[in-house]
Parts: C-alpha cells; structure tokens; sequence
C-alpha cells in the first residue's frame, strides 16, 4: 500500500486539518513555556527520586546485616546440631541394667 495524501486529508477532516496547522504555528511558542514550566517539576521529580534511592540504600543495606546474622545463626544452630550427633554417636549410652 502505497502513502496517499488525499485519503489521509480526507480522513482527518477540516477539524484534523485546522488542528494541525495550528500546532505547527503554535509550538514555536509554546515549546519554550512548556520547558519553562517542566524543568522545575522534572527537577522536583529528579531530587524526590535522589533522596529515596538514598533511604532505600540504607534500608536496604540494614535488611542486608540483619539477614546475615540470621544465616549465621542459623549455621551456627547446625554445627551445634551436628556436633550433638556425634558426640552420642561416639559415647553410646549405658545399657540399662
């Protein structure tokens, strides 16, 4: 299928026509307001997200201490347990007489 200009006039009518031109006059000014007023809100948005990568990382970085301390505790709890096998595995109760 080929581009066909007429069919794409035809199908955005004189309202789809009138809008188009009129952005194309139109954004030459209101391209440098928009900027003027998005760069604040952007940079709003940019400093917001700083400062929460900032307490995520500490948050983050304490979940990462507690969460070694219960691994190791956890390893230490299995040593214990191992070392309990083989200490009864190695000294056999007395028989009851």
């Amino acid at each position: 299928m080929a581009f066909k200009p007429i069919e794409l006039v035809e199908d955005m009518g004189t309202p789809g026509i009138v809008a188009g031109v009129g952005a194309i006059f139109l954004a030459p000014l209101l391209i440098p307001a928009v900027a003027k007023i998005g760069k604040p809100i952007a940079k709003t948005i940019i400093k917001g997200g700083i400062v929460a990568y900032e307490k995520s990382k500490g948050a983050f970085a304490e979940a990462g201490e507690v969460f070694g301390d219960i691994i190791a505790e956890a390893k230490s709890e299995l040593a214990l347990d191992e070392q309990k096998v083989l200490e009864t595995n190695s000294h056999p109760e007395a028989p009851n007489t």
